[in-house]
């Protein structure tokens, strides 16, 4: 047995011991595996579709210089990790206005490309992303490649994202 199938094993083991019923539903047999109900996982699929659609927009308004289209798109606060740096925005505005004349100028960029946005984790109210973009010059030639992991939240009758990871 391989070194990962170990480590499976014994985790498969631990989830046994837990009583994970209340967060995924009744253990379905006694080999220590469980299974979502139809509804759990309808709930989660349709949460990660209006998670997508939130990041998409959020893009749209990015690509379109729209400070205050990007912020209705937060949730607050918002909290970004930007390598250990922590910085929570209590609320809108915390862009200068001149934030998209200062990226044109520094680094040349002209819109944003996503090339993947990856469901890593998604319950009825919460959806982890593995997002990865590129910041794109005028051409469409990637200035940069950046890889996040953001969380959009349903809070306050809207889907917003609520934390971004760099």
């Amino acid at each position: 047995m391989c070194e990962v199938e170990s480590q499976f094993e014994s985790d498969s083991r631990l989830l046994a011991a837990v009583d994970v019923s209340r967060h995924y539903g009744p253990m379905n047999d006694s080999k220590s595996s469980f299974t979502l109900s139809s509804d759990q996982i309808a709930d989660d699929t349709a949460s990660a579709a209006r998670a997508l659609e939130c990041v998409e927009a959020f893009t749209d308004r990015f690509n379109a210089r729209d400070l205050a289209g990007m912020d209705a798109l937060l949730h607050f606060p918002h909290i970004i990790l930007s390598s250990e740096t922590l910085t929570v925005w209590d609320g809108p505005g915390q862009l200068p206005a001149t934030f998209f004349d200062d990226l044109i100028a520094a680094t040349g960029w002209h819109r944003s490309t996503y090339w993947e946005k990856r469901i890593v984790l998604a319950g009825p109210r919460k959806v982890h992303l593995l997002v990865e973009y590129s910041r794109d010059d005028a051409v469409g030639m990637p200035i940069t490649v950046h890889r996040n992991l953001w969380v959009v939240t349903f809070d306050a009758g809207r889907w917003g994202i609520k934390q971004r990871s760099y």
